[in-house]
């Protein structure tokens, strides 16, 4: 046995590319990407995607260079996904919600060499290159139309920063373009920056092995059949749209692309399209949920939804299903391309009540198939804690879908891909006796109070099951006897009758330990958001709660 080693033909670099030449064989006519009134099909979808591969490389990207996208969940987003890489490049999509500076910022730091850039952030780009350096080389930029939406002519020196449209960089590319293989699984294949509940977004770097691993992982997870209808209500610049861009390859989904989040355009889409899956954050089934476009004759069956991205309150997650959505939850992030923990489903479960099954399914749950170990470890001594559903620690994960690192970070990815093998998360959990996880909070949003510490997603979760809550947050507004205490910020809903500062504690105190009710409450029309729905606690702590001086809280 010894004596059998690996020889080419049985270790060629894993990479998801490989999908799209695969759907173009087994599902050519078959529906690939649907926008408005334009659909492609995966033969289609396959010769523009080597065209665009083609052209990439006449105009000198080379294996190594970073392609940057600056667009929406659009045809052009989608099919870059596969085109970058096929060029041997590294594909870095841009969240279309950032300013100047940071896009600027993100650009210089991943060295970009080129970027495709949608036409209505023209503008953001056009300023994000002018605050180069002089001495910096910019990238070339390639102007992405949209014939579905009218907006003014751009002018002459916006238009002078182009390069070529994108449709005229796929028609001069070559349809017989042989791509190029990585020539090794590790090679970096996505470049993704952290999506903005910090202030600090991070460089992450996945390798065409670590895609592979997770595209698949996530399609038998969920599961996806074939054929899945799949509506793009995630973005595809956050973590690659969890990898399905590659997954819905590989079983010949239909690709529904949408511009821009809206209740009433995602119910009209699942009445057109027959939709059957669908990504989002938490606040997105709470504005499905409670949209008034609902009606219930429009979900003909189920809907499939996977959430991720914040713990999601039971409430929430009991009215989604309760108007039609079949609800799927899982763990990820950024560093791990995708869902690497989800609350998989029991069986016995179904017997319960409607509120116990929602209170088991907000658990994040177990690892999936693609990982190897998931675990919460004690900070000081790294031991795993007691399976209690009550004892606290740091989330742990390791795994062949974990990021190589962060880009040009060395300091940052040894902080948390450490030597005794695991990736440090910075997520704060508890481990459920049967060993499904359930994240209780960030580390930073954890909030300590007198000496106690307090997990904000408790206090929330108690806050969306008031009948008038839309949404919430709870931060820790700066005390002078207690450090800090727990201030939240909600939103009510459009219906609901107003409420009051003192009956929302009064609510939560009815339902809480003493240290745990908010003294503060801030009712406000939107709470600040990224660009996938999650809500930017350090705004609201930093930016708002601070500024608002000590809550003068009284001594108990």
């Amino acid at each position: 046995m010894e004596e059998l080693k690996p020889k080419p033909a049985n270790s060629s670099p894993l990479t998801p590319i490989g999908f799209l030449d695969r759907a173009a064989a087994v599902y050519g006519d078959c529906p690939s990407v649907v926008y408005n009134d334009t659909t492609y099909t995966w033969f289609q979808t396959h010769r523009r995607c080597l065209q665009l591969a083609s052209s990439l490389s006449s105009l000198g990207i080379k294996s190594g260079h970073v392609v940057s996208v600056l667009a929406p969940n659009l045809p052009a987003m989608y099919e870059l996904h596969f085109a970058v890489p096929m060029a041997g490049a590294i594909l870095n999509t841009i969240n279309t919600r950032l300013d100047a500076r940071m896009v600027s910022i993100i650009l210089r730091h991943g060295e970009s060499k080129l970027v495709f850039v949608d036409h209505l952030c023209r503008n953001l780009a056009v300023e994000a290159l002018s605050l180069f350096p002089p001495h910096v080389q910019r990238p070339v930029l390639i102007l992405i139309t949209d014939d579905e939406v009218s907006l003014t002519v751009p002018s002459s020196s916006s238009a002078d920063h182009f390069l070529a449209t994108y449709e005229g960089v796929v028609e001069k590319g070559d349809p017989e373009f042989k791509w190029v293989r990585p020539k090794s699984e590790w090679d970096p294949m996505v470049l993704n920056y952290t999506s903005g509940t910090t202030s600090s977004p991070k460089g992450v770097v996945h390798c065409h092995r670590g895609v592979f691993i997770v595209a698949l992982d996530a399609l038998i997870d969920w599961p996806v059949p074939k054929h899945p209808v799949y509506l793009w209500t995630l973005p595809m610049f956050h973590a690659n749209g969890w990898s399905f861009p590659w997954g819905m390859a590989a079983v010949g989904g239909t690709n529904v692309c949408l511009r821009k989040f809206d209740c009433h355009t995602i119910y009209r889409l699942i009445e057109r399209h027959g939709v059957t899956h669908m990504c989002g954050a938490p606040v997105v089934l709470n504005m499905l949920s409670n949209s008034s476009d609902y009606n219930k004759r429009s979900l003909r069956k189920p809907v499939h939804i996977l959430t991720a991205g914040a713990p999601p309150p039971a409430s929430v997650l009991l009215k989604t299903e309760s108007v039609g959505f079949s609800v799927s939850h899982g763990y990820g992030l950024t560093e791990t391309c995708g869902i690497v923990v989800s609350c998989a489903w029991k069986p016995q479960w179904n017997r319960f009540p409607a509120s116990e099954r929602a209170r088991l399914k907000a658990r994040q749950g177990v690892r999936t198939v693609g990982m190897t170990e998931v675990d919460v470890v004690d900070a000081e001594s790294g031991e795993s804690v007691k399976r209690d559903g009550l004892t606290p620690g740091e989330v742990v994960l390791r795994g062949g879908c974990v990021m190589l690192g962060y880009l040009k970070d060395p300091e940052g990815t040894s902080k948390c891909m450490r030597d005794n093998g695991w990736f440090y998360t910075g997520d704060v959990g508890v481990m459920h006796p049967d060993g499904y996880l359930e994240i209780r909070d960030r580390s930073k949003d954890v909030i300590i109070s007198g000496g106690e510490n307090l997990s904000s997603v408790e206090v929330e979760s108690v806050l969306y099951s008031h009948p008038a809550v839309n949404e919430a947050a709870v931060v820790g507004r700066p005390d002078e006897f207690w450090g800090e205490t727990p201030c939240a910020f909600v939103s009510l809903k459009d219906d609901a009758r107003m409420a009051t500062e003192k009956e929302i504690i009064e609510f939560c105190r009815a339902k809480l330990p003493h240290y745990m009710v908010p003294k503060t409450v801030v009712f406000r029309d939107d709470l600040p958001k990224t660009s996938t729905g999650k809500i930017q606690k350090f705004v609201l702590r930093d930016q708002i709660a601070k500024s608002m001086g000590s809550s003068r809280a009284s001594r108990m």
